[in-house]
């Protein structure tokens, strides 16, 4: 009876502090006025569909650490009364405000109540946050606006193609209107300038504008051809047969480019100066900045010019801070910036995401059976018979980087999982039948058909159903990045006798011949220590869960993904002469960034993962970290290592998973020196077909 009544007390408890919770009204804060870095401003909340500000009156740290966290950042460093970022406009919303520090909103915190205040603007209240964000935080906007995006929303503006153009995707040219009061309006073309069709094509994800028509009363924009010609004209055959084209303007604009996005058009802005890739200080970000990037990269208007690192770090110099743009550049390096980057930290790189041509390839796939709109059954819309119907796609070979597709083509982010069987999602029975077989892509790719793929020919022998493809999408995805001043630092030989090798024979962590050897003779082993970061977004785990690890009873210990590393030993021409492998027996945080703390420990059977800002270390001096040299040959070599080979595990940017060094092997000594990361550099292949006689001792 006691039991019962402490569950109904329980129980009582939960249900008024979930009413409680829900009774806070909704709000999103941003950091305005006169500041210099992304991490401090004036404290301002949106409430009601209307900006305003705090009044200092009774603020505290503790109230500045909730609207920190808030705001994603670890906490508050300071605050600043008496409008030290510049005076705001319009409610003040807030006065009085009374926070423990322990409240996930200032909504929660007990105030004055919203819009109740006797203050002036020069009372608005200004916080300076930690840099440092805190690992995974997902901004939620909760408004009918972002802060970040530009204040008219596409939707409410559409280009209605003329009758010719109907059936052409993208709409490119065609008659402005504008939705008012739930209908579709016209535009007098009085006073319509160039520079109003540049902002309406910049929207619908065009860089460039050409001469509109004023002979009609509505205003005719066509696209800029010159500039983007790929997209004009359906035929030329572009978008049917592949969508190479579409990237021949950014192959031809090398000086910028996007990592870390999940869709086409955004990503972390990446410079190239010297010959080395590096980042962009979010100093002084802004919209005019970040269209000048889309712009340059073959797409339109910026959408949103995002700071903090907000779709991941980057590794390398930080090349530009403090960007001042007009907005009208050809280039992100024709606009004014301060070379000093001095302060700036990786946590402080610029993102963009760009408009984008609607080029309808949403509509032509679909997720069917799963528990939510991120996860299902692979179906695609294809011909047939000359009708248009609905089918699977065959799960034989498919893999991450084919998951990667659909979940781009769908907008849902990243793949989270590939799966080969989808008996447990009961999809669409009249789309049981495989109309698709055989696809293989590059993961690059905007649409699934844009993959290789069988055709006309389906050949299936698994058939659909019930082994049909599927996925599962995420927002957001690790990035796993080898520290490669560490391998060159730390490699060195080892002559080691076979008795002492015998677990590692058994895993296959020795050359073939190693087989034929007895427990007398030694092998000779390239050791080094590898220390692999997570600088993405999400924790990066095992693809596998505690049931399905492989247990190895030599070493004891599990593995939670068989081949976590390769490592290989190349010729000059990029031939394997020496190979090793390391499987994931211990995937943990062995050390985090400030203010991070460890969420993933091997011992005592413990969860495997990297956390978002950490990094595991395998240390030279332990089984397995080594390849084989035994059989190799004195000369010059390519020390080549690749995290995660085989995709296992999804990443938001898979071209900085290996690490190349240059290597040097007498017979006795070894020399490794000018590690470069994937990516790293303007082209990294072209740093290792020859190699100079000259060696670059440490």
């Amino acid at each position: 009876m006691a039991f019962s009544s402490a569950l109904c007390i329980f129980s009582l408890l939960a249900l008024v502090q979930a009413q409680s919770e829900s009774q806070h009204p909704k709000i999103q804060l941003r950091l305005a006025g006169d500041k210099v870095k992304h991490y401090e401003g004036r404290l301002e909340v949106f409430y009601n569909n209307e900006w305003g500000t705090i009044c200092d009156d009774d603020f505290s740290i503790e109230a500045a650490h909730v609207a920190c966290r808030e705001l994603g950042f670890l906490g508050a460093v300071a605050w600043s009364p008496s409008a030290k970022f510049g005076q705001g406009e319009g409610r003040i919303w807030l006065d009085n405000v009374h926070c423990t520090g322990g409240e996930k909103s200032l909504a929660e915190c007990p105030s004055n109540g919203f819009g109740v205040s006797d203050c002036r603007h020069s009372e608005d209240v200004g916080v300076v946050c930690n840099q440092k964000r805190i690992p995974g935080h997902r901004f939620t906007n909760t408004m009918n606006n972002n802060v970040e995006t530009i204040e008219e929303r596409v939707e409410e503006i559409r280009i209605r193609p003329i009758s010719s153009h109907l059936k052409r995707l993208p709409i490119s040219e065609g008659f402005v209107e504008i939705k008012e009061r739930g209908k579709w309006r016209q535009i007098c073309d009085e006073h319509w300038t160039p520079l109003n069709s540049r902002v309406v094509c910049g929207m619908y994800g065009f860089p460039g504008e050409k001469k509109y028509s004023n002979k009609s009363t509505m205003n005719l924009i066509p696209l800029k051809k010159d500039t983007f010609s790929a997209l004009v004209s359906k035929r030329n055959g572009v978008w049917n047969d592949h969508h190479a084209n579409f990237f021949r303007l950014i192959l031809q604009q090398p000086l910028v480019r996007l990592r870390g996005g999940a869709n086409i058009g955004e990503g972390r802005v990446e410079v190239l100066k010297n010959g080395v890739w590096g980042t962009v200080c979010d100093d002084n970000w802004n919209l005019r900045a970040a269209t000048v990037v889309c712009r340059e990269l073959g797409f339109g208007s910026a959408k949103e010019a995002l700071t903090g690192a907000k779709l991941g770090q980057g590794m390398g110099p930080v090349h530009m801070n403090e960007v001042d743009c007009s907005g009208f550049e050809k280039s992100l390096t024709d606009c004014y910036f301060n070379n000093d980057a001095l302060g700036c930290s990786h946590e402080e790189d610029a993102a963009v995401r760009c408009n984008i041509p609607a080029m309808g390839f949403q509509k032509r796939i679909r997720l069917s059976g799963g528990r939510n709109p991120y996860e299902g059954r692979v179906e695609v819309l294809t011909e047939k018979n000359g009708s248009l119907v609905w089918g699977t796609v065959c799960s034989e070979n498919w893999g991450m980087m084919e998951a990667m597709v659909v979940c781009r083509q769908l907008g849902l982010g990243f793949a989270s999982n590939a799966f080969q069987e989808t008996w447990y999602w009961a999809g669409d029975a009249s789309a049981d039948n495989v109309v698709m077989s055989g696809v293989r892509c590059s993961g690059t790719e905007m649409s699934l058909p844009h993959c290789l793929h069988h055709g006309k020919h389906i050949n299936c022998p698994r058939g659909g159903g019930r082994f049909a493809a599927g996925v599962s999408c995420s927002d957001m995805a690790p990035d796993l990045v080898l520290n490669a001043q560490l391998v060159e630092q730390t490699t060195y030989l080892e002559d080691r006798p076979m008795y002492a090798l015998q677990c590692a024979l058994e895993e296959n962590c020795l050359s073939s011949t190693a087989k034929k050897n007895d427990h007398s003779t030694y092998r000779r082993l390239l050791r080094f220590s590898s220390q692999i970061h997570n600088v993405g977004q999400s924790d990066f785990r095992p693809k596998l869960g505690h049931h399905a690890w492989t247990w190895h009873e030599c070493h004891r210990h599990y593995h939670s993904i068989e081949v976590f590393t390769h490592y290989d030993l190349l010729s000059l021409n990029g031939t394997k002469v020496a190979e090793g492998h390391k499987a994931s027996f211990c995937l943990e945080d062995t050390q985090c960034d400030e203010g991070i703390q460890k969420r993933y420990v091997c011992a005592n059977f413990g969860e495997q993962g990297i956390t978002v800002g950490c990094w595991d270390t395998y240390r030279h001096d332990i089984d397995c970290q080594w390849i084989d040299i035994t059989d190799v040959k004195p000369g010059d070599y390519i020390l080549q290592v690749v995290i995660n080979p085989n995709y296992d595990v999804a990443e938001s940017d898979y071209t900085n998973n290996f690490m190349k060094c240059k290597c040097r092997y007498d017979g006795y000594r070894i020399w490794t020196y000018q590690c470069l990361t994937g990516g790293s550099r303007s082209s990294d292949m072209d740093e290792y077909p020859g190699m100079s006689n000259q060696l670059h001792f440490r």
